[in-house]
Order: structure tokens, then sequence, then C-alpha cells
């Protein structure tokens, strides 16, 4: 991992959505994915050009290609395997469907995938196949979890935390501990697509979240990583500062800091726009898949220009465009919040991250997006 990387110019991730078709109904799918595959999706000549854009980059990003899912695309082992002769990293992140077979999964090994994910939102099948819509997912993907172990290609979970599986939390990462997976990266809910406002818990229990995974983190044998809840590196700082570890240096982590944790070098957290760029099934060019500000095409405009210089682009790596708590608080370079969950909530994506409790000095807590939401509930200060 490049801790230098200048994200004004390089993003360190870029996730490709190859396809909104998916055979899964997930309730929370930000792709509002459908069963057939849209006529106006980047064609194979069309991807092949994006990935020879993306390795321009000066530091090309590690590339997902994500969906819908992935293997309802005839091309899917073409476009990789091209991705990868361009010397790319690539992970991939296929549906758990019977799609899902261990040939398919030996192939990514052999073109030289780095990683593969699966979306698992509970320990048991009741809690995921009720996410996902369909009977059956949660053993395909236990299957595709056992493929990947026997191919040797790199495996990760990813799990999205809501209101229904926010009690399993302690149980699903003990259940992960026999899967001999490389990472788990706990998702904190953005209410876009089909996830709803209703499904996201307060903001007190992502403190509670931030609490119960720090200490997992030096318990199991993966790795935990958070997405959308850059706020955690806040928390992670504050502990150490209670506890008298080494703390932050020049705006980055250094100190005793376990597994899971940061890694001393990051100035900044990974967030929309800072560090991610996302392109849609059609070629739009997004700051992230959870923030649906279009800022361009890939079929008419340069990748590269639109993220080093389209202005939502630069306002969102920009710490002092912040607004609200967010704008006052020492850490907003590292932390930033998410902006796609103040987009959601706010209409605002430079708004305070609404699902923080830290008040910054001078602040008054009532003026806050978070005490507003505990105190009158969010649906009453929505937008």
């Amino acid at each position: 991992m490049n801790f230098n990387l200048d994200f004004d110019r390089n993003p360190f991730i870029l996730f490709w959505e190859v396809t909104q078709a998916c055979d899964l109904v997930c309730r929370h799918c930000r792709a509002v994915a459908m069963k057939n595959v849209n006529p106006h999706e980047l064609t194979t000549d069309e991807g092949k050009r994006l990935l020879d854009k993306i390795n321009e980059f000066e530091t090309p990003p590690i590339v997902i290609f994500t969906g819908g899912d992935i293997l309802k695309r005839g091309d899917i082992f073409e476009l990789v395997e091209y991705a990868i002769n361009l010397k790319l990293r690539v992970a991939v992140s296929p549906s758990g469907t019977p799609l899902l077979t261990k040939d398919k999964i030996k192939k990514f090994k052999d073109v030289g995938v780095e990683r593969i994910s699966f979306s698992l939102d509970g320990s048991n099948k009741y809690i995921h196949d009720s996410f996902r819509g369909v009977k059956g997912s949660f053993e395909a993907t236990m299957r595709g979890l056992e493929y990947a172990e026997e191919v040797g290609l790199s495996s990760q979970v990813n799990t999205t935390l809501t209101k229904w599986n926010y009690g399993d939390l302690e149980t699903m990462a003990d259940f992960l501990k026999s899967l001999k997976i490389a990472m788990w990266d706990v998702f904190f809910l953005v209410p876009t697509g089909r996830a709803t406002i209703s499904d996201i818990i307060s903001p007190y229990q992502f403190e509670e979240a931030f609490e119960r995974i720090y200490n997992l983190a030096r318990t199991v044998p993966y790795i935990i990583k958070t997405t959308a809840a850059t706020h955690y590196r806040r928390y992670q700082i504050q502990l150490m500062e209670k506890n008298g570890e080494e703390q932050e240096v020049k705006g980055a982590f250094k100190g005793k800091i376990g597994r899971g944790h940061p890694k001393a070098g990051f100035t900044k957290g990974v967030t929309d726009g800072r560090g991610i760029v996302f392109i849609s099934k059609t070629g739009d060019i997004f700051p992230s898949g959870f923030l649906p500000i279009k800022t361009g095409n890939v079929r008419k405009d340069d990748l590269l220009d639109i993220y080093r210089n389209n202005p939502i682009f630069q306002e969102l790596r920009d710490p002092l465009k912040l607004k609200g708590k967010c704008g006052k608080c020492k850490f907003n370079e590292i932390c930033g919040g998410s902006r796609a969950r103040a987009y959601s909530v706010t209409g605002d994506y430079l708004a305070e991250e609404p699902f923080c409790v830290h008040i910054p000095d001078n602040y008054d807590e009532k003026d806050s997006l978070s005490y507003k939401i505990e105190k009158f509930g969010i649906e009453n200060i929505k937008n």
C-alpha cells in the first residue's frame, strides 16, 4: 500500500460497476440491480479503453470489478485479464448465486486476480438471506469462500451493518475465524439505492460499533476494515490519547495500533472523491458508488481530468470546505466523514457527518445533526 499517494492526482481505489444485472434482490442494494443486462452498459471495447485510461494515472489505483453481479457479463474474464496484462491490481466482487462456481473462481486466480470479496451479512442463513432476498444465497456464498480457499485465492468478507444485524457483530466475527479470510470489511450503511434511512443504526450505535470493532480487531486472525465510517479513525486516535499511546504525527497515525488498525503514514482518510472514484455500468463518473452526483462520462470525458480538476472532486478533497461541526473538527483531514451519508441525509455533500457524535471544541452539541437525530429521529431532520 502506498501511504504517500497524492489523492489530488491519483485515486487509491477505483470501482467499476461492470453490470447492473444480478439474480439477487438485496434490500440495501446500491445498484438497484435487475435480472437483465442493461443494453447501454459499456461494451467490451469501451471497457478496455477505460482500463487503458485508468493505467495512465501516475500511480494506477486498485481496480475493483463490481456490480450487480460481475458473472452476469459474458466478457468478464476477458476484461479482467486485459486489466491484469496492463499490470493493474485487480479484485473482483461476484454475487452469492449458483453462477459462482469453483471453475470460475479458479479462473480468476489463474489470470492473476489479487483478491475476491464476498458479501455476507449475517452469521447464519436466516439473517443473510433476508438481506439478499433469495433463499440459498448464504450457502452459495459459503461455497464461494470454500472454493477460494481451495484454489488459493485471497478472500475477504464484506458486511453491511444495519439495524437488522447490529446485534450479530460479535457472533459474525467469531464465525469468520474458521473461514481463512484475509479481511473483514464492515460497511456502515449509506441510505442510497434500495437502502432506506430507517435501516441505519443511530449515531451512538456507530460509536458503540467502533468500540466493538476495535476490541474485536485485537483478537481475530484477519484484518478488520471499516467502509463509509472514516470517523472510526477519530475514535482510534482519541482512544490512543486516552491510553497514553503514541498518536498523531503530522496528521498520521503512529504507535501501538494493533491488527486491523490504520497504519502510520496515511494523512487523509479514503472517502468519497478523495482516493475513491466510481464508474457506473454506462460509464458515468461518480465520487463513489454511494454519492450519486454525476461528474462526467468516460465515453466523452477524460477520467484523469475529471478526477483531478472537476470542482466537485476538488471540493470533496478540501477539508476547509466542510460545513457544520466537520468544518471545525481537528480530525477533518484524516477523517472528513462520509460525504455520501451527509448528502443522503441533508442533500449537501459538504454537510457534517450526520452519524458522528464527536463534538469539536467551542461547538454547541445541540447544533449538531447527531444530537438532532438522537433527540428527534432521523425522519424529522432529513433534508
